[in-house]
């Protein structure tokens, strides 16, 4: 049974996730996919809003943070167990402090990396904004207004996911080159790498950026190779631009999605939009993409637009 997007779950708060865009982006997703790629996983937002349309066969699920990709992994192989774990440690905020529970916790994770102590930090954090500092260590704030998402809610996300990505699901933490090179002509590629977007040069969401040169010189790879790919990269607020464009020769078709009305702008006054750019490679549009809103192929011409919110540039 395909899923109505507002029924997906999605047990991660993870600033900087696709989930909202999630419906704009499969819309260019062909329907015939093998494996869907994901080398800089995140939340996995993607891949669960792509499982719920059942538009691959196997997700194969990719980040470097290490514990990040076992979470997932515990959720989708022991939903149970992952519930109940966060079930107990959210309840111990009501016992105690509150936030000096989480900088027990904070401090745990730190220590031994258990993933399951980060899928806690992640839902109580400050606006789900995942921080690390220079040594790689988690250091964000608890959100003082709420307690994180309750646990039956949260149960119902990681039971929700589990049924979505048990037995057709892959996880690793590996370098994304190396994930790469396991593509075949018969999956799709969806990436959406740290350092670029709307955050600007340095993003403290990650552990570890990415090198724009090492990064196209991967697409040329995939190119070569007929690989198709779809990639989220730069973007702008109002007329404000963020990150590199990838280069012209690589001839990607590049799409502007609006992701929203930026919070920064409202603050001061202004009614400036975020958009975000997605780009479409060759392989991918000579498969005639299948619009999921829409129900008919149709060739990539620089001037068809798809979805209300995107256009080409």
């Amino acid at each position: 049974m395909i899923m109505i997007m507002k029924n997906i779950p999605h047990p991660i708060q993870y600033q900087g996730s696709k989930r909202n865009l999630a419906a704009a982006i499969l819309g260019y997703f062909p329907k015939d996919v093998d494996r869907l790629i994901e080398p800089f996983a995140g939340s996995a937002a993607i891949s669960i809003a792509a499982a719920a349309r059942q538009l691959a066969t196997c997700y194969v699920i990719n980040d470097v943070n290490k514990p990040l990709v076992e979470l997932l992994r515990l959720m989708v192989e022991q939903p149970t167990e992952t519930a109940d774990y966060y079930e107990q440690i959210w309840n111990g905020q009501l016992t105690e402090d509150s936030p000096s529970h989480y900088y027990q916790m904070r401090d745990a994770f730190n220590r031994s990396q258990d993933p399951r102590l980060f899928l806690y930090l992640l839902a109580r954090c400050v606006k789900g904004a995942v921080r690390y500092n220079a040594d790689g260590m988690f250091n964000q704030s608890p959100d003082k207004r709420r307690k994180g998402t309750r646990p039956a809610t949260m149960r119902s996300n990681v039971v929700g996911v589990s049924a979505l990505l048990q037995g057709k699901s892959a996880f690793s933490a590996l370098d994304y080159r190396d994930v790469l090179q396991t593509a075949t002509i018969d999956d799709l590629v969806y990436m959406d790498p740290p350092y670029q977007g709307v955050c600007g040069e340095h993003d403290s969401r990650y552990l570890s950026g990415i090198d724009h040169h090492e990064f196209v010189l991967a697409l040329e790879s995939l190119n070569e190779r007929d690989i198709a790919y779809v990639v989220s990269y730069d973007g702008r607020r109002g007329d404000k631009a963020f990150g590199e464009l990838l280069p012209n020769y690589l001839e990607l078709s590049r799409i502007e999605l609006l992701a929203g009305r930026s919070s920064q702008s409202t603050l001061l006054g202004r009614a400036e939009m975020t958009y975000e750019s997605l780009y479409l490679s060759p392989a991918l549009v000579q498969k005639r993409v299948l619009p999921a809103s829409r129900g008919h192929a149709f060739p990539m011409h620089p001037h068809y637009v798809p979805e209300v919110n995107a256009h080409y540039v």
